[in-house]
């Protein structure tokens, strides 16, 4: 079963310095309907304006995957580490036992657009940790690239979380298959462009909650950047 959630139809904050967009409930909007899906608990689209950001804040048992589309973001945490994170890149933050982190757009001129993603981790109160990956545009063209999982492999990134994250490019004729236990979850979020996804078609924002299905195709695409969630009950 495929369920098409439109873009409009998402929790919507604007902060002045921040226009955030809420794929399931988070902060000020709440819908019992979309409290998550599976073991993915927060997509936020999130346009940061030029010279700010949010400060030091803190989380716990959680892994979070930041998603930049464009601009770069600016991340320092309680570990030591100070990053930039540019488009193409992947973060990992595992809180575990406990993280504070700050993020930061620094640019004079520039909006950061970024998508946070929250997984529920399976494994609770481990040492925080962090990792952050390029993954080359070539790799996502015409086909879903692997951006974590929870062995790390390729270019992916290691979450401690029973669940697997594509993404992908697609345009004109180009078209994927990925086969799908139908004992589990999934979830896709067009980030842009368009799109077909088992012949639903899908505009930038739109996402399709998944259950019982063996596969998925992706074709039709028209400057399409999508990414595909692999997730657990």
């Amino acid at each position: 079963m495929l369920t098409l959630r439109k873009a409009q139809d998402r929790g919507y904050a604007d902060h002045g310095w921040l226009k955030s967009f809420h794929s399931f409930s988070f902060a000020g909007y709440h819908d019992p309907q979309f409290m998550g899906w599976g073991n993915l608990r927060v997509i936020n689209e999130d346009r940061v304006a030029a010279g700010m950001g949010f400060g030091k804040h803190g989380h716990r048992n959680m892994e979070i995957i930041s998603y930049v589309l464009s601009g770069e973001l600016a991340h320092e945490d309680s570990m030591g580490n100070v990053k930039g994170i540019p488009p193409g890149d992947v973060q990992r933050m595992s809180a575990g036992t406990g993280v504070t982190h700050s993020e930061f757009n620094h640019a004079k001129d520039q909006t950061t657009h970024f998508l946070q993603i929250w997984i529920e981790p399976n494994v609770m109160e481990i040492p925080p940790s962090y990792e952050q990956k390029s993954i080359p545009l070539a790799d996502k063209q015409g086909k879903l690239c692997l951006i974590a999982s929870p062995d790390g492999s390729g270019n992916a990134v290691k979450i401690h979380a029973d669940a697997k994250v594509y993404a992908g490019l697609f345009n004109g004729s180009q078209s994927q298959k990925l086969d799908l236990d139908p004992g589990r979850k999934a979830y896709a979020h067009l980030v842009k462009g368009s799109l077909q996804i088992n012949g639903i078609p899908l505009s930038g924002g739109d996402a399709l909650l998944i259950e019982n299905e063996s596969d998925l195709l992706i074709s039709g695409g028209n400057d399409a950047e999508v990414i595909i969630f692999d997730l657990s009950h």
